[in-house]
């Protein structure tokens, strides 16, 4: 009771100020978790398809970059924070651990184990596209940070980003429906950050291939079920993500005929994704505890939103900080389900302008 109490008034301490911005303190305590379970290799859930009992030993024989938080999308993203946290706070406390992390295990010959094992057969689809959107944040955040460590990251990356860039281009021709679910698997948000990615390396292949498919898959989309959400295990929403990657995809005068007849209501606020927060049940669950990642994913959606031209800035940013207020006193070191990746969406939504 003791302990509890004791976590509960320091987390009180850390988020009771400036909570729509992110602070050096809240930045520490974010990279704590990271540095906590990047290393980290157990308990762990691989995710591969095993073609012999030769493919049976420890994850990081096979994966020595993105080997611990659990599964490799999330240590992925776990590398993702690290590089942002240091880009916004270079001087911050933690700044030597998180070089050498980062020095550690985005290594040339850690990324070509990686990339190996991608090109197993067995494995080709491995984290489509969840983990792959995630590879390419973290590549997108290096290429934008004018650093000589973030250039010896990028590069010892570089192989695996081009394999997951054309795996993208390879996939995409065939996906026949888009899938809508509020997990891994949604593919509007496998298209968002990699279409990020793509503009901001100047990949047109790749950027031509997501905005057509985003079309093919979205442009005639109306009056999206938002009274059906939130499933019980979703950590996207599929409205949301939908509208923030057509908000990348569309003109501002098309995207804006195409909000009001995909979410109307979006700009009034009389939406219910908008106003009733996600609650979670058991945050020792790893499933039920995704809808704390819900409501970070929908303030930056929302966040988002709110910066194109013809929508309705305060009432999208006022919703999204009341999801945000929601969920960020939940961001702790505590249980494991939760703590592995959930700092990632709250740096994801504190951030998002």
């Amino acid at each position: 009771m003791k302990t509890t109490l004791t976590l509960f008034l320091l987390l009180a301490q850390l988020f009771a100020f400036s909570q729509s911005s992110l602070t050096e303190a809240k930045a520490s305590h974010f990279a704590k978790l990271a540095l906590k379970c990047i290393p980290q290799e157990y308990p762990n859930k691989p995710g591969e398809v095993v073609g012999s009992v030769r493919d049976i030993k420890p994850v990081r024989e096979y994966r020595p970059a993105f080997y611990g938080c659990f599964d490799w999308h999330s240590s992925v993203h776990g590398h993702w924070m690290l590089v942002k946290l240091l880009k916004e706070f270079p001087d911050m406390p933690e700044a030597g651990q998180i070089k050498t992390a980062l020095n550690n295990n985005l290594t040339p010959e850690n990324i070509l184990m990686e990339v190996e094992f991608f090109k197993d057969s067995n494995n080709k689809t491995f984290e489509r596209t969840y983990g792959w959107a995630w590879l390419l944040k973290l590549a997108d955040e290096l290429h934008t940070w004018d650093n000589p460590n973030a250039r010896q990251w990028e590069s010892a990356l570089q192989p695996l980003t081009d394999l997951l860039c054309q795996y993208y281009l390879d996939f995409l021709p065939k996906l026949v429906y888009p899938i809508r679910v509020g997990e891994h698997s949604n593919t509007a948000f496998g298209l968002s950050f990699a279409l990020d990615y793509a503009r901001a390396t100047q990949n047109k292949p790749l950027e031509a291939m997501i905005v057509s498919r985003a079309r093919d898959f979205y442009i005639n989309d109306q009056n999206c079920p938002e009274s059906w959400e939130p499933s019980g295990y979703d950590f996207l929403s599929p409205c949301l993500i939908e509208a923030d990657l057509m908000a990348r995809v569309l003109p501002d005068e098309e995207f804006l005929e195409w909000i009001n007849a995909f979410l109307p209501g979006l700009n009034t606020g009389t939406l219910k994704i908008m106003n009733e927060t996600a609650k979670v049940g058991d945050r020792s669950d790893g499933k039920l505890v995704h809808l704390d990642g819900l409501n970070f994913s929908r303030a930056w959606c929302l966040k988002h939103l709110a910066n194109k031209p013809g929508m309705n800035h305060e009432i999208l940013h006022t919703a999204a900080q009341k999801h945000i207020d929601a969920a960020l006193p939940n961001v702790a070191d505590g249980d494991y389900a939760g703590e592995h990746w959930l700092a990632t969406f709250a740096v994801m939504a504190v951030t998002m302008e």
